[in-house]
């Protein structure tokens, strides 16, 4: 983090108020630190801003603070993010979910059957991570089955973890397998299929640069032009969708031509792009053809 002081260290006996005016980060993660550090709500880091802070939480408290002024994640410091209004666990083996991924979730959600009007309904998440979007959308449809794969044991671990936090225990459990995009599939289909793939090319400067340093390089790019890992994934599409059934995935903000290039090439219909919180085209799909 350019600029700022690496040095700032807290003192025992410092109250919270004075922790917070001299802290060198932004204010929010200020709070989010200490809210971690002390296990305090946002009510109660208000409420109790004159509490003094003792020689361990001192220690503590400047490690944490030391490492976000190294440059690491907040979400990889206190080991969670909220995505989708949900509290998620992330390590260092996954990717840190983001806002514009919400658009995801919204968008399988918007393509499903509503629930009831068919039976096992299900879902397909490509290269879950920590689980965010599959997890998401179950817990907003708990009447579906969702299947996430992912070719990290490590991610999955994780996943597994946010599907027993927050799914309710008469849903169908999430399935979670190992696998390198549809590998591990027999001849499962499935009413939508999501994906937010490796997408970023080889070499691009953002990799070397901010939050991106600290995460899996593998979950960020394909090592190559950034279209290979969603090129796999729509040519296997077809065989795992039922007749009719929706492909959805995240890209870069200037591969949306190209993606849409790709489902139309494997004959997908309704193909289009969606535009993320910041008007960029984030989301690209298309709908399986219905065999006549």
């Amino acid at each position: 983090m350019a600029g700022i002081s690496d040095r700032f260290a807290i003192k025992a006996g410092d109250s919270i108020a004075a922790v917070l005016q001299q802290a060198p980060l932004n204010p929010l993660e200020n709070r989010i630190l200490l809210m971690h550090a002390l296990q305090l709500s946002r009510i109660q880091l208000i409420t109790q801003d004159e509490r003094v802070i003792d020689a361990q939480q001192a220690q503590q408290l400047s490690a944490l603070f030391q490492r976000r002024l190294l440059g690491e994640p907040i979400a990889y410091i206190v080991g969670q993010r909220e995505f989708y209004g949900l509290q998620l666990e992330v390590t260092p083996d996954v990717l840190i979910p983001r806002p514009e991924t919400e658009l995801l979730v919204d968008l399988a959600l918007q393509h499903l059957p509503a629930a009831g009007a068919r039976q096992a309904l299900s879902v397909l998440d490509l290269g879950t991570g920590s689980g965010a979007i599959a997890v998401a959308i179950a817990h907003s449809r708990p009447d579906l089955q969702l299947t996430a794969l992912d070719v990290s044991a490590a991610a999955l671990a994780v996943a597994s973890r946010n599907a027993a936090r927050h799914l309710a225990p008469a849903q169908a459990p999430m399935q979670l397998l190992q696998s390198n995009w549809y590998g591990a599939l027999d001849r499962q289909q499935f009413d939508v299929i999501v994906a937010n793939p490796p997408y970023i090319v080889a070499g691009d400067g953002h990799l070397a640069q901010g939050d991106l340093r600290f995460e899996p390089q593998d979950a960020l790019t394909d090592h190559a032009d950034g279209l290979s890992a969603l090129r796999s994934i729509v040519d296997g599409a077809a065989g795992h969708l039922k007749d009719g059934g929706w492909l959805l995935m995240e890209h870069g903000y200037d591969q949306a031509p190209a993606v849409r290039g790709l489902l139309l090439a494997q004959q997908f219909d309704a193909v289009q792009s969606w535009q993320d919180i910041a008007g960029i085209e984030r989301v690209s799909g298309g709908k399986r053809r219905a065999l006549s």
